[in-house]
């Protein structure tokens, strides 16, 4: 047996362990469907995590029992069952804390103008392994009464998996066009798993790129997210970038990637925002941190229209702001949810702000700003401006990370002196109304904007001095 048939082995003993610890959990179901002479095969993406090592409490299985059948089957056995996807041949369920998906057997026919196909159920299980998306997600193994497994892998997918690429069990354009969605789950696996696709793949993706538009933004925005929060993210980026399906479904990514001038040289803008992200994600404490990432990845798409070049010198002015509203927009065409949007456009707009000061000149006020301007942004914010420093000067590298933590240090200090984490104005607006003998109306909010303006600039007030701050600026606006 050579080395190669020596690990294949490996992954197939890992495998058979990791299902035949579900045994217990799973054997009155198994036995069920054998009683009622049915199979039952885990099946996708579950028999690709068990090889890998990696299988989490979401079970993906097949079968060749009919729909009504597996809904009676788990009605019996499970905690809770639903069947919102048994038009498509799918129930699912939930025991002990296991997430159980059964689809019947399944033989589509597409019609190549969407990717919603006439649901044709199957006879056979390789018939429903060849429509999947790829060779490695059309392995299956079947659990058996007995406690014996069998291992079906007529796509060759285990031989895929080994060598880390992902191919179409079909031709890769017939896999493209009966659903375009799976080019972007082609990035998606290969952020999520570290995979490379193979080159008929990479062909049919650069081919087929504009097939992309048949997909509604709400599932373009999904396959996004789950690459963004992959192990290795600008890899999936890539692969979007190079293809030309980037320039489709974010066209702002690839502009990014400018070439530079030959007497004014700046740095890879894309280039460096794949290195920021890297860096913004070894900074994550309590795991994948969409917003954070998304924010590194777009803190500088506002440069391409910013770009200017003065006296041989290349400059980006206010190109936080423009990535902001481009930020804002696009996230917006792709329906992500109002408070993503908010939250990554802002720390796009806010990531230069600490560049604007220099060592030693940040003053009190400036410091309240900052965080009042961050809010519940401001952890991010620390991440995303740390995240920005690519240089290959050390020593400027050292210097500017020197100069942040001595700003987190004065906001620590002012924080333990002011509490400047939640800063309101020294009066509230019932004593604005009452101190300037006013009813509810526009003149209370800028009288409330004034005061709390003021307390940036200045701290804290007594009330005597708040209250006479206040009638000074009434008295000057008469």
């Amino acid at each position: 047996m050579d080395l190669q048939d020596t690990q294949l082995m490996g992954l197939l003993a890992r495998a058979d362990s990791t299902v035949a610890g579900l045994s217990d959990l799973l054997s009155g179901l198994i036995s069920e469907f054998a009683r009622r002479n049915h199979t039952l095969y885990l099946v996708g993406g579950s028999v690709r995590d068990a090889l890998l090592g990696r299988l989490g409490n979401d079970l993906d299985f097949t079968t060749d029992a009919r729909p009504q059948v597996v809904h009676e089957i788990l009605d019996s056995w499970a905690e809770t069952t639903w069947d919102t996807g048994i038009e498509f041949g799918t129930v699912s369920a939930v025991y002990k804390g296991q997430q159980i998906e059964i689809t019947t057997f399944r033989a589509d026919l597409y019609d190549g103008d969407s990717r919603n196909p006439e649901v044709t159920f199957g006879n056979t299980l390789d018939d429903d392994l060849i429509r999947r998306d790829f060779k490695v997600n059309a392995m299956a193994i079947e659990l058996r009464a007995d406690g014996t497994r069998e291992f079906f892998d007529p796509m060759e997918g285990l031989k895929d998996l080994q060598a880390g690429i992902m191919d179409t069990p079909d031709a890769p354009e017939l896999s493209f066009r009966d659903d375009p969605l799976r080019m972007l789950r082609a990035a998606r696996f290969v952020s999520q798993l570290q995979f490379g696709v193979s080159d008929r793949v990479r062909q049919a993706m650069t081919d087929m790129a504009e097939e992309i538009r048949r997909i509604t933004v709400e599932r373009i925005q999904v396959e996004m997210d789950k690459m963004i929060l992959g192990v290795a993210p600008w890899d999936g980026i890539d692969l979007l970038v190079e293809t030309g399906l980037a320039q489709i479904i974010f066209p702002e990514i690839p502009a990014m990637a400018m070439e530079p001038d030959e007497h004014a040289q700046h740095k890879d803008v894309y280039a460096h925002s794949l290195t920021v992200l890297r860096q913004a994600m070894e900074q994550e404490e309590d795991g994948p941190d969409l917003v954070l990432r998304w924010a590194a990845l777009l803190h500088d798409i506002g440069k391409p229209d910013t770009r200017d070049v003065t006296d041989g010198k290349v400059s980006f002015h206010q190109h936080e702001i423009v990535g902001a509203k481009l930020a804002r927009r696009r996230m917006r065409q792709l329906k992500y949810p109002k408070a993503t949007t908010q939250e990554v456009s802002e720390l796009v707009r806010l990531h230069m702000r600490f560049h604007g000061f220099g060592e030693g000149q940040w003053t009190d006020s400036a410091v309240r700003r900052y965080v009042n301007d961050a809010g519940e942004l401001l952890p991010r914010l620390h991440k995303l401006v740390r995240a920005d420093c690519t240089t290959r000067n050390e020593r400027k590298a050292r210097r500017l990370q020197r100069t942040y933590d001595h700003l987190e240090e004065r906001i620590e200090e002012i924080q333990e002196k002011e509490g400047i984490a939640a800063i309101r104005p020294d009066l509230d607006g019932n004593e604005i109304m009452e101190i300037l003998d006013l009813k509810p109306g526009p003149e209370v909010g800028q009288a409330w904007a004034y005061m709390k303006d003021l307390r940036l600039e200045l701290g804290p007030l007594e009330r005597d001095e708040a209250i006479a701050k206040l009638r000074q600026w009434w008295e000057s606006k008469k």
